[in-house]
């Protein structure tokens, strides 16, 4: 992929002051690496490949271990929220910091998160929040307004599957396709989209979303939560599958949603 235009860099990242939640947050994110893969980073988009993986997340069968209760908090469990898939009260939050022309999110999206969707989320167990997470420059922006107006029409997560079919990313997201995007995706209302594209709603959700994803300390996509767990990567399915399942045991035991504390505002 060519290098993008304007991109937002790790190093003027982390320029940005971290969300207040104790130093202890902070170090958590660091741990789990965020930032250990730079494949993804802007600064090496032209290495953003859709079959390269960072490394293993270890997720410790103890499934205290790795788990930040204040990181949980993050977790909005909104039931009106057109951007997450899953029951408010699910046990276990998946929460995924991602950018449309970051082909290891296509990856996840293609390979990983078809299967958790049919193996926990409709039984349940799991409920998936997005946040735009748009680091590759303005087709990245064009692409998270894109998804958020989808979303306004009940199309969100058809026009994120548009956005990640195959070959997609490498089409662009000028306004023009993200527009042919939204049409592949059944919105019915293209006026209105356009208008949702453009509006001041749509650019304050994706800046809300980019800004707590750099104040974890995320500089790359994709990102991802557990219940508090950080996660970087497109990772191999069964480190999801652990690190679900031990969320799911930790919430039966404690007998909570998921231990994920007051959702964030």
């Amino acid at each position: 992929m060519p290098t993008p235009k304007n991109p937002k860099s790790p190093k003027s990242a982390n320029t940005r002051k971290p969300l207040v939640y104790g130093a202890v947050v902070v170090v958590a994110a660091g741990l789990l690496g965020f930032a250990s893969y730079k494949a993804t980073s802007p600064d090496n988009a032209s290495k953003d490949t859709a079959t390269a993986t960072g490394p293993a997340a270890e997720v410790s069968a103890d499934p205290n271990a790795g788990v930040y209760p204040e990181l949980a908090k993050l977790a909005r469990r909104d039931a009106d929220d057109k951007l997450a898939i899953g029951p408010a009260d699910a046990p276990v939050v998946l929460i995924e910091y991602a950018d449309f022309k970051c082909g290891y999110c296509g990856k996840f999206a293609r390979d990983t998160e078809p299967e958790l969707i049919e193996k926990y989320v409709k039984d349940g167990t799991l409920r998936i929040e997005w946040r735009n997470f748009p680091i590759f420059g303005e087709e990245s922006e064009n692409a998270a307004r894109g998804a958020w107006a989808a979303g306004q029409q009940n199309r969100f997560w058809e026009f994120h599957r548009a956005a990640y079919a195959e070959g997609a990313k490498e089409k662009g997201f000028g306004k023009d396709r993200v527009k042919a995007l939204a049409e592949e995706a059944g919105v019915k209302d293209l006026d209105r989209f356009m208008k949702d594209l453009d509006g001041d709603a749509a650019r304050a959700s994706v800046k809300k979303d980019q800004e707590q994803a750099y104040g974890i300390g995320a500089t790359s996509t994709p990102s991802f939560l557990i219940n508090g767990r950080p996660i970087a990567g497109a990772q191999p399915d069964e480190t999801f599958t652990r690190a679900i399942e031990a969320a799911a045991e930790q919430a039966k035991t404690q007998g909570t949603a998921g231990q994920a504390g007051e959702p964030a505002k």
